[in-house]
């Protein structure tokens, strides 16, 4: 299982790249593997600013549908379009083409209640 470390985690298994205010989103290597093969990815809440939390869209797997949570709360300013023909990207490359949104953050203070790659490797392997 990849666990990158320069990144940063959700409990939702989301994983976060911050780059100044701007965070790059998308779903861990862990959260692919047991959702399997993803045939959707959708995200209706571009130009949206929503709280850290709120669901900014879904994945639709072969077997469920999950909601995806917003690690930070800002204003989601782009969706890798890319996943709109080939959402199986999320499977092949959670960490690099397969991301999700990118995200103009408002409150820098919630980076910090983001999990490490440490305290992300020891939430999956519990």
């Amino acid at each position: 299982m990849n666990i990158p470390s320069e990144l940063k985690y959700t409990k939702d298994h989301e994983w976060i790249k911050i780059e100044g205010d701007i965070a790059t989103v998308g779903i861990t290597d862990f959260a692919q593997g047991e959702l399997g093969d993803i045939v959707y990815v959708e995200v209706e809440t571009v130009d949206e600013t929503l709280n850290a939390e709120e669901v900014f869209g879904t994945v639709e797997a072969v077997k469920t549908v999950s909601d995806l949570f917003l690690p930070l709360s800002g204003e989601i300013i782009e969706f890798n379009e890319n996943l709109e023909d080939e959402p199986e990207k999320v499977n092949t490359d959670p960490y690099g083409d397969g991301w999700m949104i990118k995200i103009k953050f408002s409150d820098a203070s919630q980076v910090d209640n983001l999990l490490s790659a440490e305290d992300y490797k020891a939430l999956v392997s519990a």
